[in-house]
């Protein structure tokens, strides 16, 4: 059973549906989100945000499932199962956000991580997806430990031993982009989701980031991908 939030929380949902929702909402970041980390009472917004995003609450449903998404990416395995009702009204919504509010990238990429942290991801829901917003990762290399910056914007497409914006004329090396025929179940599944929507530089930044790099220190060749999930 989910737990009753408190009512301090209720009544700032409460507050919800007047003229100007903007420092309500300003607020329930600030709360239960503050500079996105989730808490335990973060989950306790879910039964609030499930009523939001289906109508039966008043607010808006972009920002529901925004801030329920972000929750979710965080849940373990008991918080999921008792979620479960709430994320499964939630699912829905952000699936429909995706297809007719993802004009943006960057507005395209935060509802594709929430329908991946509602689906049950607990890796690339978790804000790793933000990278192809910025054409740029940062990582180590697997070997040497060296700090490197993937980079696939309009510069190039490159590992860079040192940030290429701030050091003059950093080592630079190969970067392999996967064949987008040959991407594993999910990263298949999110770069055709980016075609299918007209974002392509988005699917093209996926082929990087679910590619492979070189390491200009030490040579080494990695999986982009693993490098990135273990930031």
């Amino acid at each position: 059973m989910t737990p009753k939030p408190s009512d301090d929380l209720a009544g700032t949902f409460a507050r919800l549906g007047g003229a100007d929702d903007g420092p309500v909402w300003s607020a329930l970041w600030d709360d239960l989100c503050h500079q996105e980390s989730v808490y335990d009472d973060s989950f306790l917004a879910l039964p609030y945000l499930a009523a939001i995003a289906d109508g039966r609450a008043p607010g808006a449903p972009a920002d529901a499932v925004l801030m329920a998404g972000l929750v979710m990416s965080a849940a373990d395995d008991e918080r999921t199962a008792r979620y479960a009702d709430e994320v499964a009204v939630l699912l829905p919504t952000a699936r429909r956000l995706l297809d007719t509010e993802g004009g943006d990238a960057s507005t395209f990429l935060y509802y594709l991580q929430c329908v991946l942290a509602f689906e049950g991801d607990r890796v690339w829901s978790a804000g790793r997806l933000e990278g192809l917003r910025e054409q740029e990762y940062e990582i180590e290399c697997p070997s040497c430990w060296s700090d490197l910056f993937i980079v696939f914007g309009d510069d190039g497409a490159f590992a860079s031993a040192g940030d290429p914006v701030t050091v003059d004329d950093p080592p630079k090396a190969a970067l392999f982009p996967a064949d987008p025929a040959a991407l594993a179940p999910l990263p298949a599944r999110l770069h055709r989701t980016a075609t299918r929507a007209g974002h392509e530089d988005v699917a093209r930044g996926l082929t990087y980031l679910f590619g492979r790099a070189t390491c200009p220190d030490c040579g080494d060749v990695f999986a982009v991908s693993d490098r990135v999930e273990a930031c």
